[in-house]
């Protein structure tokens, strides 16, 4: 089946073609990194689309919701980046490729956990491109999670990781001023909608050290953010996962700053 998107058909992405979720699924490759991308059946005039960072099966409910409307759903593996300048150039092309496709120019970026690090990364750089930033948990300061410098548990062998990637020594990480929580200007002067959930109980990444400094900052700056309290997340993940309460809230939010007529 092919569906049209003004002048781009389904037919063109490139790659293998399956089923998600009972929607056509196109995996290739973009700078050798392996990428994706779930197509509606009926695309929404100007084919906006969300970019999931990490994770991009965990809370999938509202990406259902935005298929439905007609959003496509991309996603692009620079999985252990850690959100560092080389993932950042990966991300570079792949918007670039996406939108040559005919995709919006503007896009829902969504972050899960440590897929944070990878979207206000990214939309620091290029506040221009972005419509909304939804983000699930999200690390937004890496000395607390992977480093485990606060009251969060911590991972030594992703600390160890980030430093490769980063190419830092642990002092030059521990100064390093373009977390999440630091690169916030940018972001509020373009006037882009915020929406984060988080757990209160979290433990691997506390909302104390990451969301709500993050949501303190952003406002101080002019920014508006949402954030959608969850009381308690699973004792197995020691707070940090749990069931979506409103995945139509997200939907909805994301509909609202990111479709385009």
């Amino acid at each position: 089946m092919t569906f049209f998107l003004g002048s781009l058909t389904a037919a063109d992405w490139p790659g293998q073609e399956s089923q998600w979720n009972g929607y056509a699924k196109y995996d290739f490759k973009v700078d050798q990194r392996p990428a994706y991308v779930v197509v509606p059946n009926h695309p929404a005039p100007g084919n906006p689309w969300v970019w999931r960072a990490r994770f991009p099966g965990f809370h999938a409910e509202a990406d259902l919701l935005l298929l439905k409307r007609g959003f496509h759903i991309a996603y692009i593996n620079t999985n252990d980046m850690l959100g560092s300048p080389t993932a950042m150039g990966h991300w570079d092309n792949f918007y670039d490729f996406l939108t040559e496709k005919g995709l919006a120019k503007r896009v829902a970026l969504e972050g899960v956990s440590r897929g944070g690090l990878f979207v206000y990364g990214w939309v620091a750089r290029h506040p221009d491109k972005v419509a909304c930033i939804y983000a699930d948990t999200p690390v937004c300061d890496f000395k607390s999670w992977p480093g485990g410098k606060g009251k969060g548990v911590g991972s030594s062998g992703t600390w160890q990781r980030l430093l490769k990637e980063y190419d830092f020594t642990e002092a030059e990480a521990l100064a390093y001023d373009k977390n999440p929580i630091d690169i916030l200007a940018p972001i509020a002067e373009a006037k882009i909608p915020v929406l984060h959930i988080v757990s209160l109980n979290d433990v691997v990444v506390p909302p104390t050290e990451n969301t709500f400094v993050l949501a303190e900052r952003y406002r101080k700056l002019g920014g508006t953010i949402e954030i959608i309290e969850v009381e308690e997340g699973t004792e197995k993940s020691q707070g940090h996962h749990f069931t979506h309460p409103d995945p139509k809230r997200v939907a909805d939010f994301i509909e609202k700053y990111a479709a385009h007529p």
